[in-house]
């Protein structure tokens, strides 16, 4: 394992630079998209979210305010499939209005949250819609009929998906075969890409300043909180937080230019890259990271191309 708090390597969505990084505990990089000197086969702006898929040989990314989601091999970077129209944002078939946490699914399918659509979409790979929530004809609470704005569409592992609603604060589970099984008002401003940490928890960032990042049972209680109002570890519309290892969450503070490594125990930030407040594209730095996974250690090992990636980037010192 790569010395450090990091059980792998971070995947970053560096949107105010328009790339990805992979880096470890050291701080180094390790791969980038698109690289450096070479034009992207699609334009490759504002990337609001990268994930990995199921198999970690594809980067899948939503680019917000190009209105565009594109999958990419891994580590090759070829453009694989894409969906959206660039600069262009509508409702029919074929357009988004600024998606958000776009994933690639076991099945093959992409779930979407086409945020001002206020509706989450599942498009096929002949880019067929072949299931929704929501309408983009009506943006009010009553899922899954009808969502409001929509923030974030997490996969559950069970086939459901964990919906945040800008508008009034909502979390919903919506079921597999698209019942809605709760709807919980969160004791925040702004919830952003809820994540299910098991036992009926609930993480949740607040995309404010100063911002928080909330456990809460599904009853609505506080169970956890993470939120100084002032210094090195006030948040700056934190976009998103995922654990990633026992007691360790990572945390996109997308307006100090970082991501963080917060121990939940300590409720310390124990590891960050970026420097605080300073956006910069050179090595060290980033400008309004807004997005993030993990590529744990066993499964960099298990591809020859990443792993043959890593130790040549490692041995050349990046």
């Amino acid at each position: 394992m790569p010395p450090g708090p990091i059980p792998g390597y971070l995947l970053i969505a560096d949107r105010g630079n328009d790339r990805v990084l992979l880096v470890d505990s050291r701080k180094r990089i390790l791969w980038r998209y698109p690289r450096p000197g070479v034009p992207p086969a699609m334009p490759f702006h504002f990337d609001d979210d990268v994930f990995f898929g199921p198999r970690f040989d594809r980067i899948i990314s939503n680019q917000e305010d190009q209105h565009t989601i594109q999958i990419l091999s891994f580590p090759g970077g070829r453009l694989l499939w894409r969906y959206g129209h660039v600069d262009v944002s509508g409702s029919a078939r074929g357009y988004l209005h600024t998606p958000d946490d776009a994933y690639l699914l076991p099945s093959g399918l992409v779930s979407v949250a086409d945020a001002y659509n206020c509706r989450v979409l599942f498009i096929s790979p002949a880019h067929r819609i072949v299931r929704h929530y929501g309408s983009s004809s009506t943006c009010t609470h009553d899922p899954p009929r009808y969502l409001g704005s929509v923030n974030g569409a997490t996969p559950l592992p069970d086939g459901g998906t964990l919906v945040s609603e800008i508008t009034g604060s909502w979390v919903d589970e919506i079921g597999p075969r698209g019942r809605l099984r709760w709807a919980l008002h969160v004791p925040v401003s702004y919830p952003s890409d809820p994540q299910p940490i098991g036992r009926g928890r609930i993480l949740v960032a607040d995309y404010t300043r100063p911002g928080q990042v909330l456990i809460v049972t599904r009853s609505g209680r506080v169970v956890w909180r993470y939120g100084p109002t002032s210094g090195p570890g006030e948040l700056d519309h934190p976009s998103l937080a995922v654990p990633i290892a026992p007691g360790l969450i990572a945390v996109n503070d997308d307006y100090r230019d970082r991501v963080v490594l917060i121990s939940i125990r300590t409720k310390r930030i124990v590891w960050q890259y970026g420097h605080t407040g300073i956006a910069g594209r050179t090595a060290g730095y980033l400008n309004t990271p807004d997005g993030l996974d993990l590529l744990p250690t066993a499964d960099a090992q298990r591809n020859p191309a990443v792993r043959h990636l890593i130790e040549s980037a490692s041995q050349a010192g990046r």
